[in-house]
């Protein structure tokens, strides 16, 4: 039988921090022990509901600031043996990779998740950018300690951080803008955002199916994209390096 997992999972507050943390806490197998953590403590209430009788038990709930390295280390330190299997990682710093890289090297089959950016949000998008470009590098020097790294790229996903997004967006203050931003924002930002979301989007549950089954596998793929919905569209800019089309 498989020995039982340790996996810290990073802003499990709400969204598909949440939901992984739960998902994995609930396998039938207890296969995992989750230890979810996030920044503000005061909103642990969510996850707690969703947790139930398996808090305490296979979830444990921590504080982790990802911005705050003394706040890794404290979170790690916590950890009995300071052993982590997997890392999932929806907000990524690479302040916590650094510091835990040298508690899984001696593991063998032990894999990173990192979420993909969404469309539209030019500095969020940009950050993703530099993640994945992160991860590309970091996967060929991991072989030596025999890491694993996987990229789970969704794309929209419906959580309260996508509504929030929203009403902030709709409750803009526009009159230092030029009008022609002011107008693309509104007419074709704002306008399109909730259909996108409707047509194409994922549940936080739906993107945590995807990621348990990676974690799962015997040989996890590098990038695994969570929405079939996408596939054409990335199939084109991997066929077309010109963007021409």
């Amino acid at each position: 039988r498989m020995a039982r997992r340790n996996v810290l999972i990073t802003g499990c507050s709400s969204g598909i921090g949440l939901a992984l943390a739960v998902k994995m806490a609930r396998d039938e197998q207890k296969r995992f022990k989750v230890y979810a953590t996030m920044r503000n403590l005061a909103k642990r209430a969510p996850l707690e509901e969703a947790a139930g009788a398996r808090l305490g038990k296979t979830l444990e709930i921590k504080q982790l600031d990802v911005c705050d390295e003394e706040s890794i280390r404290t979170c790690v330190n916590s950890i009995p043996d300071r052993r982590i299997d997997v890392l999932g990682k929806y907000w990524i710093c690479i302040k916590i990779t650094k510091i835990l890289v040298c508690c899984i090297q001696s593991h063998s089959q032990d894999v990173f998740f990192v979420p993909s950016g969404i469309l539209f949000n030019d500095v969020y998008a940009a950050s993703k950018f530099a993640v994945e470009g992160f991860c590309e590098s970091l996967a060929i020097q991991a072989l030596k300690f025999k890491l694993q790294l996987s990229l789970i790229e969704p794309g929209p996903v419906i959580t309260e951080f996508e509504r929030k997004v929203f009403e902030d967006g709709m409750k803009m203050d526009l009159s230092a803008a030029d009008k022609e931003t002011a107008e693309m924002f509104t007419n074709i930002y704002l306008k399109n955002y909730k259909q996108i979301f409707q047509s194409l989007g994922q549940s936080a549950e739906d993107v945590a199916e995807h990621t348990v089954k990676i974690i799962l596998a015997e040989n996890p793929p590098f990038r695994h994209q969570t929405n079939t919905l996408y596939t054409p569209m990335t199939t084109l800019k991997y066929a077309d390096p010109n963007g021409d089309l």
